[in-house]
């Protein structure tokens, strides 16, 4: 085969032209393992697509699970479907297998007794949501019962093994499927690296995502494999294939850290304040993933400064407590994760998934705070549509500081929504200990704190005095409520944080969240007094201190609140 060889050591199999890449010649140059069919939520036999476009069917919103919403088919590839949800536009197009559980037919939500939903984000008026919805179905072509498949079952543990060779969606351009490796596996996730390609494309995804298919998924279900990048590959064999011989093109080191032994999403995002690529010439022969996102010009991202670009990312951790507010059953359709998106968009979606998995919706979209920010989400009331503004929030940590505040009026547990994923349980679940009260009898507890909060009429200055006095919000334990004994440690001397010792900022972070204990030992080597403490800032933190980028978010965010109380 023209165009095939070794390339220096880490590097693998090149080719000139997109047609010329054959697994079987792949496999043998690299003498790679493939991941069995067995490790896979895959038919054995991909599904025929009998879907055409410009089909209507109904659709879980991708950005909010537990909404179905009126969509349409934009494109077919092999066994997979590109659908714009009605009244959205196309930079929410998503992609779906044909014999994915999310799809469904045109009346199926009122078959379940439920509403169909305008998608997040509906660019008109939500009160003319009924109008807009009758218009788009009538005389549009309906999607019928043969084009919906089974979904197939999921494999009853994780089989992958590192270095075993799959074909795996790109997320960053979803209507690809590219030559892929394990690089690494934890418990029931694995890390899929995209081969011949920077880190800037690698994700953690389940062993039993519908975003991986076996060696050979594409062939058979005829949708379009990319080949391998160019990760590695000679400078003149750079050249020759975009046949330009005398085009020089330095490609940024590669960094041997971009298959972590831990989840970590954030570490193979690409930087937002990385500058655009150079647009390559139209003569040049290239793949299109290569036309959209040239592997030469993609760069690691840089976290040994503070985060000041305005991307987030929020897991959902599914088996924290969602108290009384929200439904446990629509919380556990939620998304692992919201983002990573702009902090508006983040924003919207995670604050509208909350209201639609009330368990009573009015009471939900009522704790929430109004404001005069951009973002507006929706509720509906007897039929009737309500929208609420919400505060203005620009900064990551006001964002992390609204996201606290609405899991605390809720009654939820603080770590349900959170910057990084738990990979084990929740230290704030009252699950272990034996002295605990029940669960029942805590969300009473909370329950009849906020209603006490929101609703008493004593004045504002005795409002804030009972505030002082309670102590900090974070500061609930399960086993200090339960506990009978005396707390050994000393109180704080003063009210005011620049006045306390190093000892009293320790406890006050540890009662504030107690993750955050295994960093304290930092603020004794580094004698972080309460004057220090209000001193500190991210970058600080992360490049004196060594903290990781999660646990320096939330220590800003103490330390924020803190100069707001002050």
């Amino acid at each position: 085969m023209s165009g095939q060889g070794s390339a220096s050591k880490g590097s693998l199999y090149q080719y000139e032209q997109a047609g010329n890449f054959t697994w079987a010649d792949y496999l043998k140059e690299n003498k790679a393992k493939i991941a069995p069919a067995s490790c896979f939520k895959q038919a054995l036999v991909p599904p025929v697509n009998e879907f055409k476009v410009g089909m209507k069917i109904e659709a879980s919103d991708p950005r909010n699970m537990s909404s179905i919403c009126v969509a349409t088919v934009i494109n077919l590839q092999g066994s997979r479907i590109r659908l714009r949800l009605d009244g959205s536009d196309d930079k929410n197009d998503f992609w779906r297998l044909v014999d994915s559980a999310d799809l469904h037919l045109i009346g199926y939500c009122e078959k379940v007794g439920g509403l169909l939903q305008p998608p997040l984000g509906f660019r008109s008026n939500p009160s003319s949501w009924p109008i807009f919805l009758q218009k788009t179905l009538n005389g549009a072509e309906l999607a019928i019962e043969s084009c919906f498949k089974k979904e197939p079952p999921s494999p009853k543990r994780n089989e992958f093994e590192v270095g075993m060779k799959l074909e795996a969606v790109d997320r960053k351009n979803p209507q690809l499927i590219c030559p892929a490796t394990v690089g690494a596996i934890n418990g029931d996730k694995i890390h899929v690296t995209f081969d011949g390609w920077r880190g800037a494309f690698d994700y953690w995804c389940r062993y039993d995502s519908r975003d991986i298919f076996p060696v050979g998924w594409c062939q058979k279900s005829g949708h379009s494999l990319q080949p391998p990048g160019q990760k590695g590959l000679p400078q003149y064999k750079i050249n020759r294939m975009m046949k330009q011989p005398h085009l020089t093109v330095q490609s940024p080191p590669v960094n041997s850290s971009t298959t972590p032994s831990q989840p970590s999403p954030q570490s193979s995002r690409p930087s937002p304040q990385t500058p655009a690529s150079p647009t390559p010439k139209p003569d040049l022969q290239m793949s299109p993933r290569e036309a959209s996102s040239p592997v030469v010009t993609v760069s690691e991202p840089d976290t040994s400064t503070a985060p000041n670009n305005t991307t987030v990312c929020v897991y959902v951790n599914h088996g924290c407590r969602c108290g009384r507010s929200l439904n446990p059953k629509k919380i556990a359709q939620l998304p692992s994760q919201f983002g990573p998106a702009s902090i508006t968009q983040v924003l919207r979606e995670v604050v509208q998934a909350c209201i639609s998995s009330a368990a009573q919706e009015m009471l939900v979209f009522g704790l929430i705070k109004e404001g005069t920010g951009k973002v507006i989400v929706t509720a509906t009331n007897k039929s009737k549509p309500l929208t609420k503004r919400l505060p203005p929030i620009e900064r990551v940590s006001k964002f992390w500081s609204f996201l606290e505040d609405l899991l605390e009026d809720l009654g939820c547990c603080a770590n349900l929504f959170s910057c990084q994923p738990l990979t084990s349980g929740c230290s704030k679940c009252p699950k272990s200990s034996p002295h605990q009260k029940k669960p029942e009898e805590e969300e009473d507890k909370v329950n009849k704190a906020q209603v006490k909060r929101r609703w008493s009429t004593e004045s504002n200055e005795s409002q804030r005095a009972q505030k002082l006095a309670k102590g900090p919000r974070r500061a609930f334990s399960y086993e200090a409520a339960s506990s009978t004994t005396t707390d050994p440690r000393p109180a704080r001397g003063s009210s005011d944080p620049a006045d306390w010792s190093i000892e009293e900022v320790i406890r006050h972070i540890s009662e504030t969240d107690s993750a955050l204990c295994q960093h304290t030992d930092l603020f004794r080597k580094h004698e972080i007094d309460g004057k220090a403490l209000l001193l500190l800032n991210s970058d600080m933190m992360m490049r004196y201190m060594g903290l990781k980028l999660g646990p320096a978010l939330k220590l800003c965010h103490v330390v924020d609140k803190l100069k707001n109380k002050k």
